[in-house]
């Protein structure tokens, strides 16, 4: 485990989980991850309350990649395999801090791989299974206290490994030939009483689909694959905000089934995260040993707003399948150009 099969440098290995009680008040991200190929081990914590967004991060020299998943102030712990999980914070300044069991509520399922290249290199290309469940555990964000009790508060949690950009940026190299850069990609978990639904949609930027999954899965564990989704995003007037969105796709009887989506709350990744495109700190980045940090982002502030557009946002959803409520994360990024959405390049980006 300590070497990994390749030496790329951007190899890694990640946990992501978010929690919400379904109001939009609250909306928690989380993750862990390990990067052998540069000796780095981190976490972060967002929790968007309002207009703000309170962070905390956690980084240190990754000793050998072992089982235990901890870094400073954070752990994950695998109570039992591929179903609970315990996930706790204790940040430097007590502005962000939880003791947390997950449950999975439905089996997990293997996502289709995802490839992205920058002319013949592969720039991601990674694995991964994802979930949805359930939270009940204690959750304190800037002095408040939330009581997570499973009955109201859910999630999705999903862990990856691969390749992706991570650590300090690599030298330049030769430009792109071409100048129409996008990045479109749906990424979509959600929890419903009956089942569970999993969507994942990238696209170039001439609409041509470079990923397409659409999976329902059954309490029993049973996995259904629900064709190829035809997507409708309804963008808040002069912005690639988006306010609802309608998917139309089909049972393997061939038979339609109908989901709509409408966002209550977001949280860019890029804000506090550690996601591409954040300037103040980036996953697998060395930051020495036992180094941690917290902020508290203002979404509101003109300086933090303006950033928003150029990464990927976590949007809480709240979903309609067959006219079955049920809740989870819209996951969207549109950066540069998509054709069948209109975007020419990278205006009408606010």
């Amino acid at each position: 485990m300590n070497r990994v099969t390749t030496s790329d440098r951007n190899f890694y290995d990640r946990c992501y989980l978010n929690a919400h009680d379904g109001t939009g008040e609250i909306f928690l991200v989380t993750g862990l991850g390990v990067y052998p190929n540069l000796g780095v081990i981190d976490a972060y914590a967002a929790a968007r309350v309002g207009d703000q967004v309170y962070s905390v991060k956690f980084s240190d020299a990754l000793a050998e990649r072992s089982l235990d998943q901890r870094v400073g102030g954070y752990s994950i712990d695998v109570v039992k395999p591929l179903s609970e999980l315990a996930v706790r914070c204790q940040s430097p300044d007590g502005s962000l801090d939880f003791d947390l069991h997950w449950t999975g509520s439905f089996a997990t399922v293997a996502e289709e791989p995802h490839l992205l290249l920058a002319a013949s290199r592969p720039i991601v290309d990674a694995s991964r299974f994802s979930q949805l469940g359930a939270w009940e555990g204690s959750l304190r964000v800037g002095g408040t206290e939330y009581a997570v009790t499973a009955d109201r508060w859910s999630g999705a949690r999903d862990r990856s490994w691969g390749i992706r950009p991570v650590g300090e940026s690599e030298p330049a190299g030769r430009p792109a030939d071409d100048p129409g850069f996008g990045f479109w990609w749906i990424y979509l978990p959600l929890r419903f009483t009956s089942c569970a639904l999993i969507l994942i949609v990238q696209e170039s930027p001439d609409g041509y689909r470079t990923l397409n999954t659409a999976k329902r899965v059954w309490p029993d564990g049973r996995v259904e694959q629900l064709g190829w989704p035809t997507v409708k995003i309804d963008y808040r007037p002069g912005s690639r905000h988006p306010e609802s969105a309608t998917f139309d796709l089909t049972d393997p009887a061939g038979q339609p089934v109908k989901l709509a989506v409408e966002t209550l709350t977001s949280l860019p990744l890029h804000v506090g995260a550690g996601y591409s495109g954040d300037p103040d700190w980036g996953h697998g980045k060395w930051m020495g040993r036992d180094w941690s940090a917290t902020a508290v982002y203002d979404l509101a502030d003109p300086a933090v707003a303006c950033r928003i557009p150029f990464g990927v946002t976590d949007h809480l959803a709240r979903a309609s399948l067959d006219g079955e409520e049920g809740w989870g994360m819209f996951e969207h990024a549109s950066i540069g150009r998509h054709d069948p959405s209109g975007f020419a390049d990278w205006a009408a980006v606010r």
